[in-house]
């Protein structure tokens, strides 16, 4: 991004063309505190809103939720975490009483049954998916189950896969409540002491073996298997991710799955319990400070008078939201009628990612005023912005994150900030500063930030909520900056109830001094202060790294009474197809993709295993449609329509299609998945249903396709469809027509601005309609373009790396006409593992010479030995070569 801010229209002057200008600190800083304070002075609070980002750090999150919700006043702060982890928390809350992952990550070690449900784990949690497979290949008796409507390549794995029907999960988990009550697995005495509701959720749950087939979609003959494996195995983990958050009954999803954990006791102890896992680097640190628009700091909940009393007294803050803001869906609605007047977006693509995405656009795009702070200066969503600020990124970052297991760790940064770039908390301050608020936000690094937030999570506790990490509340510079990951809870040893340094003691408050291992602070006062009662008893507070702390084997939650509270859910038929929409449209992550690819789709090798906006189909389904592999298919709703290339597999159950999400209009023509998302959302959490959605699927019409590599990054204003990877050296382009240009040079002379001495090497086959062009710089390759009337038969691993070479002798120019290497240039076919660039072709040469396992395969050519997410294609290459079959890989 630009390392300086920019401003549109008023911003270097009133009346200005709304133009970006450069713009200094003060200038942009100035106006948003202006245009948000002018906001709050006419229309409210409530007329003000952030949206923020499960990337940004704990006290990034602190600084921003402080703001908004004890400051500014309205709880009106969500971020993109409510679109992949909110029905988790919302779960978690009912059965719990607060939003606690109870397990940790040595208990998948320790099970003897995982199940992975709405979760692609080799893809989208790779090491986790690693440390898994590395304990079944020690234990081959650890038995895994995959429940996916896909079947993905953490099937590779499974030793059962459950292909159940979209929103098929509640009848599937409440079919096995029912089974268990029925059974020797039911924990009678756990259920009566520590638990409320059983009979209630019991009743709810209840249903015949075919009603259950008729709602997942499965046999009778996989369902029973299912039930009793679970019933026969003590130590049981079920791990769970966007398949079951993201769903209009992803609440009821959790709390059916938290449900069978509660009726067998398999909860809190080693190798036992169910497991959210967080889809984002830091949507936990973002919990733990209350991101979220239905959440205060600290696990404190809003709706709770003496919660909201407390945060405000501990912050001295002038006002403190009264009701939950506006959750993200509902948040752009408010953009888009008006409500909302002022929108500071923070590390995040709501134009891209949101549900109903054109509507989403054509709020932000109407919204009086928008601030987005992000690492890119050319977004979809930043070209909506009055005040671009530059805001550091992952590895220019200072400060903490935690991780799904609860354990905390120091991001600290290993890249300089570029130019006037800043991190994301001094952003927040400076702004609040210039509200008004400059006390309250007085911080001076990230440490002091941090030190707050474990003092608040500490304050007045007690053992009551869960968070805490009051040990840390008066931790220096010099330990925040050699801090060491560490698990919560890590409560004082002193149970420490100081203040906000800004804060002034009031009548009846007590500032003690921490007597703990963290502490700065004299030893030896206070020790009358009793330990808090948690319902961690048994362990140790704060674990440092390699140690594990988990909840609830006590049989002590955090509801009124300290029961876990049995949720009653009921199974119900989602249809969201018709005749007109006839398909489910699933959509998800890829591998080497990282949500909407800002900064992920510049790196050529995350780029090199799927470079195309795809969608999976079922051959059957694609024989029906009349779609052949590798055409373009145009997908409808009733909310919008994309353009995608058909990748044809039987991984993909017939009636439904699968396309990733990443996608947007800086690199492809019309890809933006969430158009056709409608904003469904779940009536407990807000999150919306994302995986779930009745399309149309036909062949799109085209009369050429092409593929180029280039040097430079085209321009294709004039292509019908497009799409744009980063490559080593320059880009390459897929592309198609309607209707063929007039002529192919000349398109490509306008389309990459090639100078008019460029001259080019051309063949035209008239009577076919393949065309080929080179332009060369001397020994350069500036662009191959291939065109023809079917998909290009071209080997676009070898292509791109032609941009690297030198082309002095003929016959390498040749090579490059006809699209493929020479005998002397061996092809090494579609990339499978991104870490060392090995492709298919090289992968199955190894097979052919010998190698018979993933691991002989490694040895041979390094593939799968690093991050290991490609180890299940290979495998599956490997199995396929065997059965002599042909081998499927994605291009």
């Amino acid at each position: 991004m630009s390392p300086s801010p920019r401003v549109r229209g008023e911003g270097k002057g009133e009346g200005q063309a709304r133009h970006s200008n450069r713009a200094t600190w003060d200038e942009a800083l100035d106006l948003v505190a202006r245009k948000f304070s002018e906001a709050i002075a006419e229309h409210g609070p409530d007329s003000v809103a952030f949206y923020v980002s499960g990337q940004l750090l704990t006290e990034d999150y602190y600084a921003a939720n402080k703001l908004m919700k004890g400051f500014i006043g309205t709880a009106n702060i969500d971020t993109n975490s409510r679109l992949c982890m909110a029905s988790s928390v919302a779960g978690h809350r009912r059965a719990f009483g607060s939003d606690t992952v109870p397990g940790v990550y040595e208990d998948l070690e320790e099970a003897d049954l995982i199940i992975l449900t709405g979760s692609n784990l080799a893809w989208c949690h790779p090491v986790l998916y690693q440390r898994i497979a590395s304990a079944k290949e020690k234990r081959p008796a650890m038995k895994i189950v995959v429940i996916d409507p896909r079947r993905t390549m953490t099937c590779d794995i499974a030793d059962m896969h459950l292909s159940v029907r979209p929103d098929g999960d509640v009848a599937l988990f409440n079919g096995l409540l029912a089974h268990l009550a029925r059974s020797p697995a039911m924990d009678d005495d756990f259920i009566r002491d520590h638990t409320n509701g059983f009979a209630e959720a019991l009743a709810a749950a209840q249903k015949g073996e075919a009603e259950t087939h008729a709602l997942t979609g499965l046999s009778i003959e996989e369902i029973i298997a299912f039930y009793r494996l679970f019933e026969t195995t003590q130590k049981v983990v079920t791990c769970y991710s966007q398949g079951v958050n993201q769903s209009s009954s992803g609440t009821d999803k959790v709390n059916a799955i938290i449900n069978c954990h509660l009726a067998t006791g398999r909860i809190g102890r080693p190798g036992m319990g169910p497991f959210s896992l967080t889809g984002q680097p830091n949507a936990m640190g973002g919990r733990e400070v209350g991101g979220l628009a239905n959440m205060l700091a600290a696990h404190m909940e809003i709706e709770k008078p003496e919660h909201r009393e407390r945060v405000q007294r501990f912050w001295n803050a002038p006002a403190i939201a009264q009701k939950p803001g506006l959750k993200a869906v509902d948040m752009f609605k408010a953009v888009a009628d008006g409500r909302i007047k002022a929108l500071w977006i923070m590390g995040t693509n709501p134009v891209v990612s949101m549900p109903d995405a054109d509507s989403v656009a054509e709020a932000i795009r109407n919204c009086p005023f928008v601030v987005v702070s992000d690492i890119m200066r050319d977004t979809d969503t930043t070209q909506y912005a009055h005040v671009l600020l530059p805001a550091a990124g992952w590895g220019e970052k200072d400060g903490t994150v935690t991780n799904s297991e609860r354990r905390i760790s120091r991001q600290r940064p290993f890249l300089p900030l570029p130019g006037e770039a800043r991190g994301d908390w001094r952003i927040i301050c400076d702004v609040a500063k210039r509200m008004g608020f400059g006390e309250a936000f007085a911080f001076e690094n990230p440490a002091q930030i941090f030190a707050e937030h474990a003092a608040l999570s500490g304050f007045e506790n007690g053992g009551e909520r869960d968070f805490d990490i009051g040990d840390y509340a008066r931790i220096s510079d010099a330990v925040y900056e050699t801090l060491k990951p560490f698990q919560w809870p890590a409560t004082a040893r002193g149970t420490p109830l100081w203040l906000a340094s800004h804060l002034p003691h009031k009548g009846g408050d007590q500032a003690f001094i921490d007597a703990g291992p963290k502490s700065q602070a004299l030893k030896g006062k206070h020790q009358h202060l009793r330990q808090p009662i948690s319902p961690l008893v048994g362990e140790m507070p704060g674990r440092a790294e390699g140690g594990a702390s988990r909840f609830f084997a006590n049989g002590r939650f955090y509801t009124p009474d300290h029961k876990a509270r049995f949720i009653a859910v009921r199974a119900m038929a989602t249809e969201r197809v018709h005749a007109a929409y006839p398909l489910v449209l699933n959509t998800g992550r890829i591998r080497d993709q990282w949500h909407t690819m800002t900064r992920t789709a510049k790196s050529a090798r995350l780029s090199a295993h799927l470079a195309e906006p795809f969608a999976e189909i079922n051959p059957a389904d694609a024989r029906a449609l009349g779609a052949g592999d590798a055409t373009l298919i145009r997908i409808a709703s009733p909310h919008g329509k994309i353009v995608v290339r058909a990748l044809i597999t039987a991984r993909q159950p017939r009636s439904s299609i699968f396309v990733p999400i990443h996608w947007t209009d800086q690199f492809a023509s019309n890809a933006r998945v969430d158009v056709l998302v409608p904003s469904i959302t779940d009536s407990v959490s807000g999150q919306p249903a994302l995986k779930h959605v009745g399309v149309s699927v036909e062949p799109y019409a085209t009369a050429s396709y092409g593929f180029a590599v280039s040097m430079n990054r085209p321009i294709p204003d004039n292509a019908d469809y497009f799409a744009i990877a980063k490559v080593d050296h320059g880009f390459r382009m897929e592309c198609a027509f309607a209707e063929q240009p007039g002529g192919w040079e000349a398109w490509c002379r306008e389309t990459w601005r090639l100078p008019d001495e460029l001259e080019a090497l051309a063949y035209f086959d008239r009577e076919n309609g393949d065309s080929r062009i080179a332009f060369f710089d001397g020994e350069q390759l500036m662009l191959a373009f291939y065109a023809a009337r079917q998909p290009v038969a071209v080997s676009r691993t070898w292509a791109v790396t032609q941009l690297g070479i030198a082309h002095t002798e003929i016959r390498r120019r040749i090579a490059v006409m006809a699209g493929r290497p020479g005998a002397d240039q061996p092809d090494s076919g579609a990339i499978v593992c991104s870490c060392f660039s090995v492709g298919i072709n090289q992968i199955v040469a190894a097979i052919d010479n010998g190698c018979r396992s993933v691991q002989e395969v490694g040895t041979a050519l390094n593939a799968g030995t690093n991050c290991g997410s490609c180890r299940s294609e290979i495998r599956e290459i490997l199995d396929a070569r065997h059965r002599k079959h042909p081998v499927q890989a994605a291009e």
